[in-house]
């Protein structure tokens, strides 16, 4: 048997080819615009992951620097205020109930003490106040900072110009400060973990206690002064 064999009109032949030729072209513009399709939306994708991490940075830069701010500024004035023998109800505000404030003269537990404290400072001092300070906030968590202030305090006492450097450390956690310690000459306070001999350092911090308790008790333990 023969093999069959078809053959096409020679008139067709250029119609075939032609219409080969635009298949071939069709395919071809369709893989382009698919290839561009696909560059440009993995450029897309790449340029919004890309502006959504800037995003993420700089929103959570700000978020911390608008904290870090909030925190300082709102305690800063109080402090001034405590220090310039012109606080009110409303600076103690700061502290947590259960706070704790300490200097080499006194070791207050609690608001109340802590009021007794700087309530005490007009009726010793003709004059007090901070007169040059600079502040630096450290983050230790989320939920804590500790706050220190380099300063220079001025005090009259009986006519007598007293000015002392210190350094004011304060401890915070949820935005109230739990610990206020105020270094004279930016020396740490003396107490038996500072000191050589234990028992001296004990010695010393129970006469810090009496002397805030004694305080304490002349101010009224802690009333607030009437305008």
């Amino acid at each position: 048997m023969k093999p069959c064999v078809y053959s096409f009109p020679s008139r067709h032949l250029p119609l075939a080819s032609s219409f080969h030729h635009l298949i071939q072209s069709c395919l071809f513009i369709e893989k382009i615009q698919e290839s561009s399709f696909m560059e440009t939306m993995n450029h897309s994708k790449d340029k919004e992951e890309k502006t959504d991490q800037i995003r993420e940075r700089y929103g959570k830069e700000a978020c911390e620097s608008v904290s870090l701010k909030r925190i300082s500024d709102d305690i800063m004035p109080h402090i001034l205020n405590l220090y310039g023998s012109c606080a009110t109800a409303h600076d103690f505000e700061i502290y947590a109930p259960l706070a704790s404030f300490e200097d080499p003269l006194m070791c207050a537990h609690g608001m109340k003490q802590i009021k007794s404290a700087f309530y005490s400072l007009p009726k010793v001092f003709s004059e007090s106040k901070i007169i040059e300070y600079s502040v630096e906030e450290h983050i230790i968590s989320a939920r804590r900072r500790e706050i220190t202030i380099d300063n220079k305090q001025h005090y009259k006492f009986w006519g007598r110009n007293i000015d002392m450097i210190s350094l004011i450390k304060l401890y915070i956690e949820d935005g109230k400060v739990v610990r206020h310690e105020d270094w004279w000459d930016k020396k740490p306070l003396w107490n038996r973990e500072t000191v050589k001999l234990p028992l001296v350092g004990r010695i010393l911090e129970m006469t810090r206690r009496g002397s805030m308790l004694a305080t304490h008790a002349m101010m009224g333990f802690g009333k607030d002064p009437t305008v």
